[in-house]
């Protein structure tokens, strides 16, 4: 099941980010696919934020991976760009983060057929002078209702 919204700007973005926040649960996944530059990290931090805090301190985790916050529920980001196998992501915590609380990836394609079952995919691509966020559920976000 896929719906889709467009996104004119960053205030967009974050409405869309803290809407999915809301609806997170630990052992949910939420996979941000699309070019670079089309807006992943953006709606990654305002996810982040809505789940910590408004002023939290939320780097991009292409260097480190993988970045981990304490909120309402534990949160942990990973950016898998550059990872060059699936084995990759589990070796640097991805299983435990899930486990352990809910998980945003940036990148997921890089997990070929190990992609969480429990995920919502936003693929988000430019279009005008916005851009369009596709979103497709699977396993325990099917259902779930999003008010944009």
């Amino acid at each position: 099941m896929s719906s889709s919204v467009f996104l004119a700007d960053e205030a967009a973005t974050a409405d869309l980010g803290r809407a999915l926040a809301a609806h997170l649960r630990p052992g949910w996944a939420i996979c941000l696919k699309g070019p670079l530059g089309a807006g992943k990290s953006t709606l990654a931090r305002t996810l982040i934020r809505a789940l910590t805090t408004p002023d939290e301190e939320v780097p991009s985790p292409t260097f480190t991976l993988v970045q981990a916050y304490d909120g309402t529920i534990p949160v942990s980001h990973f950016d898998l760009y550059r990872l060059s196998s699936p084995d990759e992501a589990y070796e640097i915590g991805f299983d435990e983060a899930l486990r352990d609380g809910a998980v945003i990836v940036e990148w997921p394609q890089r997990l070929g057929d190990a992609q969480p079952t429990d995920r919502l995919d936003v693929d988000i691509e430019p279009e005008g002078e916005g851009r369009r966020a596709t979103l497709t559920a699977h396993g325990a976000w099917v259902g779930v209702e999003l008010t944009l």
